[in-house]
């Protein structure tokens, strides 16, 4: 009998280590599991840093461009400007020079 409770007690004790061997196993795979889980959310913080930083920097890139786009208004302005005093001009060189062959009759 006593070889019986033994063996039985033994078979118990090899039960209860398995048991515990994959309650561990378990457990190591739920932290890993965890552990991924906060790299991953580390990196999506990361990625949303660097988003918010672009879009800012979009935002002056934005902002410059309006002002080079008000700039080259007012010279396209300056340019019309000067394009109607050169035609003016060169109305008044063509009748000065009717005027010179006229004067040279």
């Amino acid at each position: 009998m006593a070889s019986a409770s033994s063996t039985s007690a033994r078979s118990l004790f090899v039960d209860s280590k398995l048991r515990l061997a994959d309650r561990v196993q378990v457990n190591v795979n739920n932290i890993a599991s965890v552990a991924r889980q906060i790299q991953r959310g580390s990196k999506s913080n990361e990625l949303l840093m660097h988003t918010a930083r672009n879009f800012a920097l979009q935002e002056h890139a934005i902002d410059n461009s309006e002002s080079n786009l008000n700039k080259l208004k007012l010279i396209s302005a300056h340019l019309g400007y000067q394009q109607e005093s050169l035609m003016k001009s060169a109305v008044l060189v063509e009748e000065v020079k009717e005027q010179v062959r006229a004067m040279q009759r």
